[in-house]
């Protein structure tokens, strides 16, 4: 804003008589010029003073000692007017005096006041000490008890400049600086200094620093905004704290419960009360703003960013961008799979997607209630394979694309699966109840443990598979050799020469069970069937398989003798 400067006080003869015709010597009445200033005599003959006179269409005045005041502030009968270079009082004008105090703490070059129709300068008379606010040629202005023009944040109780650091946090209004006190209306930034809270919002993000350069959003009463993470301006959602501060970058009104923030970063219950879910409720709290630069409005939809201090710490302190989903009101999905524009993803309890091959446990309602991160648990086949043994019935493997910067949906059906830089063979659920989780069990002829096809290792070219439902060792997979030593079973004496038992030949070794009941009474009849022992286990090869009748031999040399998907001889060659 530009006002209008003070008129400087040099004054001359010629000046002081161009003011009106009216101003000219009458013997010993009116004005008169003496010692170089001007005087007035009343009809009495007696010198006016401390008061206001006439000439022409301008009003004067005589100070204590009868002199003509110049450039002068003029306090008469508690009210305060301008007189300038020539005399003339001031009038619809902004003046700038300056300031005897200048160069103090938080006082100003000059002063500013404004001069109405009648002289008097505008001023404070509320006797509540609210703020007194003058619009001025289509701007407000607010004015102290001494006429002085009020700028910086002004509190709203007592209508008086605050200058305290934290005078954003106690103040409704501001009114620009020394220079330019219009009130504020719309955006304005602002300088703070010495916030003290600023170490509870993002630690370690700059943003937060103590010395602060933020946005302010005053409405058209002059008041700031405040308390509210989906304000609409100009078509777009914004955020302020409740100091009207503009929010930018990771928010959440829950910054300040240790609980929460402990539960967050621990991603679950360990260490404290807080739980998974929590964490999960926590997460949902945040808001990702942008930058300041970017006007800070709410981001929704997808984006990838480092997260916040308080949502992830590991994260945050290893400085991993993360992909996020924000709904409609800006809020992360966070602990849940949702399904986003025909696709269904994944979100942890601190609300990153999830990629690639993920353990999750999941309820009826797709909330995940855990996200077993790798962490070597299943970053090789055998480590995935023990895994996925120990398995319950609420913990199943999920698949979601590993180029999350493309995709990061799940996937369902047949998929290839890199672990340790080996390629593998999953299968996951296409619908219904449970979709996405990896298979278990048999699927079109082939047993599937967590979703990864079984086969047999290249090696053994065959390998044994436990296929009893109720068994602890449901879906292991061994090698015979391996089967023979944990299953108990005892190798029969050679077959005599010139005696053939089943597929066993003379000089075979037949192996069978320890247990006597299941010996077969006549050995050369029967074959030394032991399907009755062995018939919940299917043979498998390298392509995951199930060889159902014939004989095979392992890479160890040992032939298994099937019939009906049955084993009925394991036989060792001679």
């Amino acid at each position: 804003m530009r006002k209008q400067t003070k008129i400087a006080a040099v004054v001359s003869a010629a000046a002081l008589l161009a003011i009106g015709a009216s101003m000219t010597s009458f013997a010993a009445t009116g004005w008169q010029e003496e010692d170089g200033t001007w005087v007035y005599y009343n009809r009495a003959g007696e010198k006016v003073a401390n008061a206001w006179e006439y000439s022409g269409d301008n009003r004067f005045y005589l100070d204590d000692a009868g002199n003509m005041a110049t450039d002068s502030l003029i306090e008469d009968n508690d009210d305060y007017y301008y007189v300038d270079a020539n005399g003339a009082m001031v009038r619809n004008r902004w003046v700038a005096i300056d300031n005897e105090n200048a160069g103090e703490e938080n006082q100003p070059d000059v002063w500013w006041y404004y001069f109405q129709a009648n002289g008097k300068a505008y001023k404070n008379n509320h006797a509540s000490g609210q703020i007194f606010k003058k619009v001025i040629n289509g701007k407000t202005y607010a004015f102290d008890e001494d006429g002085k023009m009020q700028y910086g944040w002004v509190d709203t109780n007592t209508g008086v400049t605050n200058y305290d650091d934290n005078a954003f946090a106690e103040c409704d209004y501001y009114f620009g600086d020394e220079n330019d006190g219009a009130m504020s209306i719309g955006w304005r930034e602002i300088a703070l200094t010495d916030v003290t809270d600023a170490e509870t919002e993002q630690p370690g993000d700059s943003y937060w620093d103590s010395d602060q350069v933020r946005w302010f959003y005053f409405k058209s009463s002059g008041k700031k905004q405040t308390s509210t993470d989906n304000k609409t301006i100009n078509g777009r959602k914004y955020g302020f704290d409740n100091y009207g501060r503009m929010i930018a970058d990771w928010h959440t009104a829950e910054t300040n419960d240790s609980t929460l923030q402990n539960a967050s970063r621990r991603g679950g219950a360990a260490g404290g009360a807080a739980t998974a879910t929590d964490a999960t409720k926590y997460a949902r709290t945040f808001q990702y703003f942008s930058s300041p630069e970017d006007g800070a409005r709410f981001t929704k939809g997808w984006f990838k960013v480092v997260p916040g201090y308080y949502l992830n710490l590991d994260d945050y302190n290893d400085g991993n961008e993360r992909w996020y989903y924000a709904d409609g009101q800006g809020k992360l999905y966070a602990g849940q799979i949702k399904a986003i524009k025909g696709k269904k993803y994944a979100f942890d309890i601190k609300g990153g997607m999830i990629s690639g091959l993920a353990l999750l446990t999941v309820d009826s309602s797709n909330n995940i209630l855990e996200y077993a991160d790798d962490d070597g648990k299943y970053d090789s086949k055998d480590n995935f394979l023990k895994t996925a043994r120990g398995l319950g019935s609420d913990r199943a493997f999920y698949y979601f694309s590993d180029n999350e910067d493309k995709d990061g949906s799940m996937k369902t059906g047949s998929q290839k699966v890199t672990l340790d830089g080996e390629t593998l063979t999953f299968k996951f659920k296409k619908g219904g109840t449970g979709a996405g989780k990896g298979i278990n069990g048999e699927d079109e002829k082939k047993y599937y443990l967590g979703g990864l096809l079984l086969t047999a290792d290249v090696d053994n070219k065959i390998e044994i598979v436990n296929v009893n439902k109720n068994s602890a060792d449901y879906l292991k997979k061994t090698t015979l050799d391996e089967f023979i030593r944990d299953s108990g079973l005892v190798a029969q004496t050679t077959v005599a020469d010139g005696k053939k038992i089943g597929a066993a030949s003379a000089g075979d070794t037949v192996f069978v069970s320890t247990d006597a009941s299941l010996l077969p009474t006549d050995a050369a009849a029967t074959g030394l069937n032991l399907s009755s022992k062995l018939g919940d286990y299917r043979i498998i090869n390298t392509a995951g398989n199930v060889v159902k009748s014939g004989s095979k031999v392992d890479g160890d040399g040992y032939k298994v003798v099937l019939k009906n998907n049955k084993i009925e001889q394991i036989v060792v060659a001679d």
